[in-house]
């Protein structure tokens, strides 16, 4: 990570590149500082529609040439959509860099938004509403977000509600760009074997004429959170449970230290603590796992699973037996150096895809305007204690502050 440069154009827009010279595929990106987070209400969704639509129709191009421009020579082009960020990017083979930055400009900065594709393209996300509705181990989670982020944009669905999806019109999108758009808040990211000059004069080619605009858009601090419990019934023959609560944003120091707690808890690895118990010992989940997501100013923790309905109670006091060890329990010396090499071990391996790295280096300097070098990551984690992880878990699995939302089988 060390070996990153940015350069910044007039209007603010930045140029970040890391050159790898062992790589014949270019990875390009980008992302803007717009997420789900800075809609109004009647809003909701609108940042996702605006990613669809881009790809629907620009001065110069219809979807289909859009569509089709980097498939043509086997490259990839796609967008998403968070809470906080907006991001369109490409993978190409590297003779086709400029190819795929000049796209990406096309469609971020010169979409038209045609009336008949807007049509067209609310059917289709009222599609994508639909499969993620009757996939109950996804709808879970969007639902849970409201629990936990309750009166406030964090908590509302990515997509959408079919309401707001229904009524949006060419001039929404146009509005809400214009409200949140900040060039200053814009990256270009990019990972290729390409020189760092190279890809600065394709990048200013295509992006120094963006006219500079600043937002005086402010976020909101979530302060509503109350503890919930909640349960639901839907069509299901498997129960699905959320747990968890707010937690810590992006600038609190305790950031990385909870990330290793909850990746001990229920993190990606087989061993984790969830994981052994829950599924290894007792049989009770397929899958099981807890995760943490930092936003600007707060940050979430959820653990999900599901069960057979008759099994749910039982699911849940093993959870606590977990969160209260951890509670009353420090590490010991060997548990707390595991826990510490699987950390270092997964962040190493992520570092590997050229194509997330260039992600995560467009959303750093977006968060914290750097690049954490990954050994001071890997010295942070190792100066890590088992008094502050255990402090932490006092501080954060009180379970008395837990929401939880269950699914449950109509009668």
């Amino acid at each position: 990570m060390e070996d990153y440069e940015v350069y910044t154009l007039p209007n603010g827009i930045r140029i970040a590149h890391k050159q790898m010279p062992h790589t014949q595929i270019a990875h390009c990106g980008i992302m803007l500082d717009i997420g789900s987070r800075d809609e109004q209400p009647q809003q909701q969704g609108l940042a996702h529609f605006w990613e669809h639509m881009a790809f629907k129709g620009t001065e110069k191009r219809k979807s289909y040439h859009i569509i089709t421009r980097l498939e043509n020579i086997g490259g990839e082009l796609n967008a998403y959509t968070t809470k906080e960020k907006v991001c369109f990017h490409a993978s190409v083979l590297d003779a086709h860099f400029e190819k795929a930055t000049e796209l990406l400009a096309d469609i971020t900065f010169h979409s038209i938004f045609p009336e008949k594709q807007i049509e067209r393209e609310r059917g289709v996300i009222l599609e994508e509403m639909a499969m993620y509705y009757d996939s109950p181990e996804d709808a879970i989670q969007d639902d849970f977000d409201e629990l936990v982020f309750p009166n406030h944009a964090l908590g509302g669905n990515i997509l959408g509600t079919t309401e707001t999806v229904g009524s949006f019109r060419r001039e929404d999108l146009q509005q809400f760009i214009a409200q949140n758009y900040d060039t200053s808040r814009i990256v270009f990211a990019s990972v290729s074997k390409l020189p760092f000059k190279q890809v600065v004069k394709v990048a200013e080619k295509y992006f120094r004429e963006v006219p500079a605009q600043h937002s005086a858009r402010q976020r909101k601090k979530p302060t509503d959170y109350v503890p919930r419990q909640t349960r639901v019934e839907r069509p299901i023959t498997q129960a699905q449970c959320a747990i968890g609560r707010p937690a810590y944003g992006l600038t609190d120091p305790r950031r990385l230290p909870f990330f290793m707690l909850v990746n001990l808890l229920g993190g990606p690895g087989m061993n984790s603590r969830l994981n052994l118990n829950l599924r290894e010992k007792y049989g009770l989940v397929y899958s099981i796992d807890a995760s943490y997501t930092p936003y600007l100013d707060t940050g979430f923790l959820g653990i999900y699973f599901g069960t057979d309905p008759k099994k749910v109670d039982k699911a849940q006091s093993l959870i606590g037996k977990e969160l209260k060890r951890l509670r009353e329990q420090p590490l010991t010396t060997l548990q707390l150096h595991q826990t510490k090499e699987q950390l270092i071990g997964q962040l190493a391996m992520a570092e590997e895809s050229n194509n997330s790295f260039m992600l995560m280096m467009a959303k750093s300097l977006l968060d914290i305007d750097r690049v954490e070098a990954l050994n001071d990551i890997f010295n942070d984690i190792k100066s890590v204690t088992a008094g502050q992880l255990q402090s932490l878990a006092q501080e954060v699995f009180d379970e008395s502050q837990f929401s939880s939302l269950t699914f449950v089988p109509e009668k």
